[in-house]
This record gives C-alpha cells, structure tokens and sequence, in this order.
C-alpha cells in the first residue's frame, strides 16, 4: 500500500510541475518575456532524437512510434527548447488518446520555403465540431469514455503559442475513433557558410518524463 501511495504521489507532483511550467510559460509568452533563442542547428536530429526518446513511453500502452524525413540533414535557425516543448506535448497527447497496440508517425518533410512537422496518431480523435476549440486556453474535448485522461487544457494553447514564436502555423486533421494528424509549419531559414552550426546537447530526456507524468 505504501510503495502504490508513493508512486501516486511521485506521478501528480510530475504532474503540477507540468502544469506549473506550462502556466508559467504561457505567462513569460503573453507578457513577452519568453521570445525563443533562436540559432542554427540540425532539426532533422533534434526532432528524431525527441521522438526517440519517448519510445519507452508509448510501449507502455503496446504503441509503436515511427519517424520518418525526406532529408537527413537540414541546418536551418530554431530555438530547440521550443520544438522540443512542441513535440513532447503532441507526443504525449498522441501516447494518451490513442488506442493500444495503435501507431504514431512523425514526419518531418523539408520544402523549400518551409519546414513541416506532423505528428499522426490512431486515436479516438476530434469531433469536427471541437476542433476549432482545441487550441484555446482551458478548452478540453470533452469523452466519457477517456474523462480519466483529461489535462488542464492548455497544453495545445502552450504548443500555438510556442509556434506563433517562430512565425509558423499548427494545423489538425481529425476523426472520432480514427485518430488525428497535428501538421506545424515554420518558415525555413538556412544558415550561410560562415555561420556555425551548434550541436544541441541538453537534458531533454528528463523533461520527458514530465510531460508523460500521466501515461
């Protein structure tokens, strides 16, 4: 009984820490303070190493992850905390609502003016009527049937607010009991020669383990 108590209370302090840094972010955004650190680095890397590190995750509930790129390289200027914040809650949400032994696929497809991210799950999806709803604060698809997955409904508030930072669009193809396809877009800047790539090393893998506190 106390080791069960322990691991519940391990899991909701995961998750107030999420809720309070999404809050805490979306205040730094609305007030300007949080406005992106913005350099040259590999996305193709960062993204498939996000996606990668989730991996564990989505096995919990028997899901595969598959990722996917058009080039294997692309140098071009983001503020990689940020994809990494995007991608881990259209991750987590794909994790949540989907269904077991389902897919998600991660693609990322580099055109010549923009780069496109989208994350496909085969979950139980979006009602048409809700989908303009969902990217609004507080806003939650209501479904009695997965009432026990319910956020707070910011997290997809925080993921537009973090790509209207990088001048980009987020859009959402959904189904009810098909799944949903969340596609971002953000214009793509190359860097010159005489401008250096950074490789991005952080603790990414613990943040993580925040944003998937519930699965």
């Amino acid at each position: 009984i106390y080791e069960k108590y322990k691991r519940t209370l391990h899991v909701n302090c995961k998750r107030m820490l999420r809720l309070i840094n999404n809050v805490v972010d979306i205040s730094k955004i609305e007030t300007g303070i949080l406005k992106g650190k913005f350099d040259y680095y590999n996305l193709i890397a960062i993204v498939e190493d996000v996606t990668l590190s989730v991996v564990n995750y989505a096995k919990l509930k028997s899901i595969n992850i598959q990722f996917d790129t058009n080039e294997e390289e692309e140098v071009v200027l983001f503020d990689p905390d940020i994809i990494e914040r995007i991608l881990l809650n259209l991750l987590s949400n794909a994790v949540k609502f989907n269904k077991a032994g389902g897919n998600i696929y991660v693609n990322v497809d580099i055109k010549k003016e923009k780069i496109i991210i989208s994350v496909e799950d085969e979950g139980m999806g979006i009602a048409e009527d809700k989908i303009d709803y969902i990217f609004k604060r507080f806003e939650q698809v209501q479904n009695n049937k997965k009432i026990e997955r319910q956020g707070s409904g910011i997290g997809l508030y925080l993921v537009k607010s973090l790509i209207d930072l990088h001048g980009g669009t987020i859009e959402v193809k959904s189904k009810v009991d098909k799944g949903s396809k969340f596609t971002v877009s953000i214009p793509k800047k190359e860097a010159k020669d005489s401008e250096q790539t950074i490789i991005y090393d952080d603790n990414r893998y613990k943040r993580g383990k925040v944003e998937f506190s519930d699965i």
